[in-house]
């Protein structure tokens, strides 16, 4: 997994509430059965009309969000099934952090695992995000995870909150398995010292 410290990236935003995991990676791309290459389905029954051709009126689709690397969206992002594969798609798009007012559980807790990072503001916050996009032809924003502030050089500063553990992992791009073999010298001598009876 990537680490992820401090990220200054071009934002696309999502002005939609109760995005659900359905719509992020839908269950046609299921069947697929390697983490990469989920990227070209992110959001695909909206990137895309039935013919195949680019929806020029969807938000990833627009210019000006051209590899945005930073998503702001409204509340309850990432709702509805907890296939992992939603936020792999995300992921594998580019994008490495989402900022909202609030994430469903399990895509939350599935983001910090593969490395993106979901960030909670307020209602508030997130609206300003918004309005200072709309009047920003190329909207950038700076995130910073050692500090665990936003901002966009402009005006537009934000502190936010992540569970230590979470921020440890992150920083230095630890999923389940990378945490494992921090221990491997550990693991390694007590086999050795435990061998396997015959």
């Amino acid at each position: 997994m990537k680490p992820f410290t401090k990220l200054t990236g071009t934002v696309a935003a999502m002005d939609r509430a109760n995005v659900d995991t359905d719509q992020i990676i839908p269950k046609q791309f299921l069947k697929r059965i390697e983490r990469s290459g989920f990227g070209q389905y992110l959001f695909f029954d909206w990137r895309f009309h039935e013919n195949g051709a680019a929806n020029q009126g969807f938000e990833l689709n627009l210019t000006r969000n051209a590899g945005a690397t930073i998503l702001i969206a409204r509340r309850n992002f990432g709702s509805g099934s907890s296939r992992e594969h939603a936020v792999w798609a995300i992921e594998d798009y580019g994008i490495r952090s989402i900022i909202a007012p609030s994430f469903a559980d399990i895509f939350y807790n599935n983001c910090f695992k593969n490395g993106v990072l979901p960030i909670t503001l307020s209602e508030q916050q997130v609206e300003e995000l918004f309005q200072r996009h709309a009047n920003d032809n190329r909207y950038e924003l700076t995130v910073d995870l050692e500090n665990c502030t936003i901002s966009d050089g402009k005006g537009f500063v934000a502190s936010f909150e992540v569970e230590p553990f979470r921020r440890h992992c992150l920083l230095h791009g630890l999923d389940d398995i990378g945490m494992t073999l921090e221990h491997e010298a550990k693991i390694t001598a007590f086999e050795e010292s435990h061998p396997i009876l015959k």
